[in-house]
């Protein structure tokens, strides 16, 4: 606790074992447990956004491109990265990518409110990089745009997009947030709903889920179309996903009582699978 303090006091400008501003005191609030910790976040939220918009987006503009990947491609590509970056640095971000996702964690107070602006900016960041890399290493033209403009109305979009992030977010709340959960498949069920959700609202909206995802080509080849829509629907889903898992979460009746018909779930030993 004593060196807990100290650093503090350092972090302050307060008077520790050298002067404020010496390399000694840098030295010592840089390696403490919690910089350290929350860097290594960071750049896990960093390189994690970085290859998911890398592969997903580069499927779509390889498509465009060159036609050799096709739309069931694409969802899978999508289902795949997420997938595969949940399980390389799950452990140490929680594989976020998305800032829907870390603003409803927040909002639940499931994550850190003082992280939230360090997410976001690892987000956006690995997107941009991602979104600039595609435009540098493809023949990019306006017509192979491998961000998200809505195909039909914008109120057509923004509906789609609340329905598939909320269906997103609620498989999260579930396979990853609920201790009672199977916690190996987590990646599995979140990459599923991520090629899900593609492949039916992709046609729409790009199937986009991710405000991350849809701005980083934005800024990166300056198509702005719609972007409000990838924004406002994203956080909208999410929320009202978390809090429809949170609805059901707990209970203290047995299962029994909460579904009498229709259920599969018969049978006294699992009558305690709901209970808190």
């Amino acid at each position: 606790m004593a060196r807990e303090d100290e650093i503090y006091s350092m972090e302050e400008g307060g008077a520790g074992r050298g002067a404020p501003n010496s390399p000694e005191v840098y030295a010592q609030v840089c390696s403490s447990k919690a910089a350290v910790t929350t860097a290594q976040k960071f750049i896990a939220e960093v390189i994690g956004t970085y290859f998911v918009i890398f592969a997903g987006c580069g499927s779509v503009a390889v498509n465009k491109i060159y036609g050799s990947v096709t739309f069931p491609g694409i969802c899978v590509t999508w289902g795949l990265i997420v997938m595969v970056m949940i399980y390389t640095v799950g452990h140490i971000s929680g594989a976020h990518f998305n800032p829907a996702v870390t603003i409803t964690l927040t909002l639940f107070r499931r994550f850190p409110l003082w992280q939230l602006p360090l997410y976001i900016v690892a987000q956006l960041m690995g997107s941009i990089l991602a979104s600039a890399t595609l435009a540098g290493t493809l023949n990019v033209t306006e017509k192979d745009f491998f961000g998200t403009v809505p195909v039909g109305s914008n109120g057509q979009s923004l509906l789609i997009e609340i329905i598939i992030t909320f269906l997103l977010m609620f498989v999260i709340s579930g396979a990853t947030t609920d201790k009672r959960a199977i916690g190996e498949l987590g990646g599995v069920a979140v990459g599923m709903t991520i090629l899900l959700n593609v492949l039916v609202a992709g046609p729409v909206s790009g199937a986009s889920m991710n405000p991350a995802r849809s701005i980083g080509p934005a800024i990166v080849k300056h198509e702005y179309t719609g972007i409000w829509v990838y924004v406002v629907g994203p956080i909208i889903g999410a929320i009202l996903g978390a809090f429809a898992y949170n609805l059901i979460r707990f209970t203290e009746k047995p299962l029994k009582e909460i579904a009498r018909s229709g259920s599969f779930f018969r049978g006294d030993d699992r009558d305690d699978v709901l209970r808190g």
